[in-house]
C-alpha cells in the first residue's frame, strides 16, 4: 500500500471507520513493531489532530522492576518513564483496563507531560494475558474522548504483535 492516508470529515465513528482499513493495512504483514507503532501514531494524529498520540511499552528499569518507557509518538515532547500505578498511563497498565480521563486535572495523580493536555485516553496494550504497553492519546480539549474512542482504539492495539 501506499503511504498516504485518505482523511476524511465526519462523525468520529465515520473517521475511525474509513481509518482502520488503512491502519490495518500499513501494518498487515510488517514485523517490525516500531515501525508498526510510529504507523499507527502518524495515522491517528493526521486524521483527528490531536495534541500528543504515543505509546509506552513495559521495559525492565535498572531497579530490576518495570517501568513504561516512552517509544514512538507524534506530538510535543513527553515524559520518558513512568513507574507502574503512576498517572493515567500507569494505572491504566496496572488495572489493564482503558482509562478515559475527561478532565485531567481531576485525575489524582496525574502527570503534566505538556501543560495544553486537557483530556486523556490511555488503552493497554494485552498480549498472552499481560500488558505489553499502553497507546496514551491527550487533547487540548475537554472531554474530547469517549466509549466510540475506546472501541475503536481498543481494535487498532489488538493489531499489534510484540
Amino acid at each position: 500500500m501506499a503511504e498516504d492516508l485518505s482523511i476524511i470529515q465526519g462523525t468520529k465513528q465515520e473517521q475511525y471507520e474509513a481509518l482502520l482499513p488503512q491502519v490495518k493495512a500499513l501494518i498487515e504483514g510488517e514485523p517490525d513493531l516500531v515501525a508498526n507503532l510510529a504507523n499507527i501514531c502518524g495515522a491517528l494524529k493526521e486524521q483527528f489532530g490531536w495534541l500528543w498520540v504515543g505509546f509506552y511499552l513495559v521495559k525492565p528499569a535498572a531497579t530490576g522492576e518495570e517501568e513504561l518507557v516512552l517509544a514512538p509518538f507524534q506530538g510535543p515532547v513527553a515524559c520518558t518513564r513512568i513507574k507502574k500505578g503512576r498517572g493515567v498511563c500507569g494505572a491504566a497498565w496496572q488495572k489493564a483496563e482503558t482509562i478515559i480521563v475527561p478532565d485531567v486535572e481531576k485525575f489524582p495523580g496525574h502527570i503534566a507531560c505538556n501543560t495544553l493536555s486537557r483530556s486523556e485516553i490511555v488503552v493497554p496494550i494485552i498480549a498472552n494475558g499481560e500488558v505489553k504497553g499502553v497507546l496514551d492519546v491527550d487533547s487540548v480539549l475537554l472531554n474530547d474522548f469517549d466509549e466510540t474512542d475506546k472501541k475503536y482504539l481498543e481494535e487498532i492495539v489488538g493489531w499489534i504483535r510484540f
